[in-house]
């Protein structure tokens, strides 16, 4: 069972000193000054840093919803980028030989294109296939515009569902396999922390329909929005209950 710790939901957490310049798994994606995304990338940041996770994943006010939902999207492969850096060189062939979390829960790989038929492979694999299917989906100026005036496909909500969808399995495996090891290295509330801004994220654009997806961690979410739970349900537009 998993002794929680919560950071505090600010830049300022302890660890690690610098999220900017932290070890990451992949390079990091980075928004480009001056354009609208970037200025939507501070806000987040300025809003998180009050402590209001509801605030915080809530849509500004008369922002395009595809805009607040990329930067989103990069923000988050960032921190779990970074999160999962923590912990690579941990999670090899022979100590994580299947991406899973726990003993019911295995997850194979496909992306539908390169690998059309599921494959069992080992976690670290899976998380670098998942990963460069990630960044290749934030590089391909089709899907994920950059440029003024360029509208967003009609596919990208999906497709921002199916990102969301299955970094949730890296929260997942870390949880399982090297929590310890985070909690050894004194990044569990900050582990905890990204979490819960994850999941307030997802519950409110509904991200993960199927509650069945959620499952390995339900236990956790329950007890890590627990105190935010009347708060949050009274504000949140996409949240099933």
């Amino acid at each position: 069972r998993l002794d929680l710790k919560a950071g505090k939901p600010s830049t300022g957490v302890p660890w690690p000193a610098n999220k900017e310049k932290g070890k990451t798994f992949r390079p990091r994606r980075n928004h480009r000054e001056g354009t609208k995304r970037y200025q939507l990338h501070k806000f987040a940041q300025a809003t998180l840093g009050t402590g209001n996770l509801h605030e915080a994943v809530t849509l500004p006010a008369g922002e395009d919803p595809n805009e607040w939902l990329a930067v989103n999207t990069v923000d988050f492969f960032n921190e779990i980028n970074l999160l999962y850096g923590v912990v690579a060189e941990f999670c090899t062939e022979s100590t994580c030989p299947v991406m899973c979390a726990g003993s019911k829960y295995e997850y194979m790989w496909a992306d539908g294109c390169k690998v059309k038929k599921p494959i069992a492979v080992s976690a670290p694999k899976y998380v670098d296939y998942l990963m460069t299917w990630v960044q290749e989906q934030l590089d391909n100026e089709e899907l994920f515009p950059t440029q003024i005036g360029v509208p967003f496909p009609d596919n990208f909500p999906d497709a921002v569902r199916n990102i969301f969808r299955r970094l949730f399995r890296i929260y997942a495996h870390i949880y399982y396999s090297h929590f310890e090891k985070m909690s050894e290295l004194g990044a569990e509330p900050h582990l905890n922390t990204c979490f819960k801004h994850y999941m307030y994220f997802v519950y409110e654009f509904n991200l993960i329909p199927r509650k069945e997806e959620l499952a390995p961690l339900q236990e956790l979410i329950d007890k890590l929005m627990e105190g935010d739970k009347e708060k949050y349900t009274a504000g949140a537009s996409g949240t099933d209950r």
